[in-house]
């Protein structure tokens, strides 16, 4: 193995002794090994350190922070610590499975023109294996137009390129915090493509303790504003102004309640979507986009409907040209109301 590995994985670790080891021992499966880990602790107050100074394996490097500064704080000093030429994402609590790092260095290997790839991502629930979340499959111009509307990539799931990375006047912006992430493909973008492999790599562990369960008011303003540019950067100062809607509604998932909100957010998204078409993608990039909205509005359609908030008739009358009717699934929606009016009669 040469001094400098091909890879470096750059994570954040802050009173993470209990999870810690799970994830450690995922990084020492990969078949393949010539890897770092660098790990910066934020100040932990239980036995993180000792974990990983416990462990063994000359390839993980602690750095031990003197005060607590904050995840954003930490990754960035453990990018300017990394050695490799590829750089992962890990979160001291998720977890690879034995080919992630085989399969994506391989992939960028083979695609110069792509910056970072992801992989697909389940999910980890009280040590059970659930499906994950996100959109699937995944293909560039999607990811396009998906980071206009939300996230569409997992920290834990992504591997880029260092040198491009550097390219950036900072790895990640604490101004930023909650969506540091989301800002930082933004930003990547400029250099390249970005791809993802459709294969599960990763599992994504949700528990009370992530910071990512919680929509709290820095999170929804941060994802608020880098929406707000981005969609400015596309349409200039006449951008519908639907951010506010965008992090409510579909990141957080929050219902809807009222059928004049429901059809002011898709008129928001068949102006970005209009925009969007004529970038030069192809006919079935842009197929795939429309499929995208129209499961979007179903999704949300059933989400305000089965919470009470907003009668299905009503909610039906706002359906936009966009949402197919191959999308909907009858029964669902016909059960969603059913569950809605009671809830409606006991509020």
């Amino acid at each position: 193995m040469s001094d400098a590995p091909t890879l470096s994985v750059v994570m954040a670790t802050y009173n993470g002794a209990a999870l810690l080891p799970e994830t450690l021992a995922s990084l020492q499966a990969q078949t393949f090994a010539d890897w770092e880990l660098v790990a910066v602790d934020d100040g932990s107050r239980d036995d993180t350190v000792a974990v990983l100074r416990g462990w063994g394996d000359p390839r993980i490097r602690v750095i031990e922070s003197a005060v607590n500064g904050g995840p954003v704080v930490a990754r960035n000093r453990a990018f300017a610590a990394a050695r490799g030429r590829y750089i992962a994402g890990l979160d001291q609590d998720d977890l690879c499975l034995p080919e992630r790092f085989a399969r994506q260095v391989a992939w960028l290997d083979a695609h110069p023109e792509t910056v970072l790839v992801s992989a697909a991502t389940d999910c980890l629930v009280d040590g059970r294996v659930r499906a994950g979340q996100w959109v699937r499959p995944l293909t560039p111009g999607l990811i396009d137009w998906l980071m206009l509307v939300q996230n569409p990539l997992v920290w834990s799931s992504v591997l880029f390129r260092a040198e491009a990375a550097r390219r950036l006047e900072i790895f990640e912006r604490p101004e930023c915090r909650y969506v540091e992430d989301f800002d930082f493909y933004h930003r990547l973008r400029a250099f390249g493509r970005i791809d993802q492999i459709d294969t599960v790599l990763t599992l994504y562990r949700q528990h009370a303790g992530g910071a990512s369960q919680v929509f709290n008011g820095t999170m929804t303003a941060h994802a608020e504003a880098l929406l707000r540019a981005r969609h400015r950067a596309l349409l200039g100062q006449g951008a519908p102004d639907i951010a506010g809607l965008l992090v409510r509604y579909v990141m957080a998932k929050a219902p809807i309640g009222d059928r004049t909100v429901l059809r002011r957010l898709f008129d928001g998204i068949a102006v970005l979507r209009a925009r969007f078409g004529q970038q030069g993608h192809d006919a079935a990039t842009l197929a795939r986009v429309d499929r995208e909205i129209s499961r979007l509005w179903w999704r949300l359609c059933r989400n305000a409907v089965r919470s009470g908030r907003l009668p299905l008739r009503q909610a039906l009358a706002a359906r936009p040209a966009a949402a197919a009717l191959e999308d909907a699934r009858p029964v669902d929606l016909a059960a969603s109301g059913l569950i809605g009016a009671v809830r409606a009669r006991r509020a």
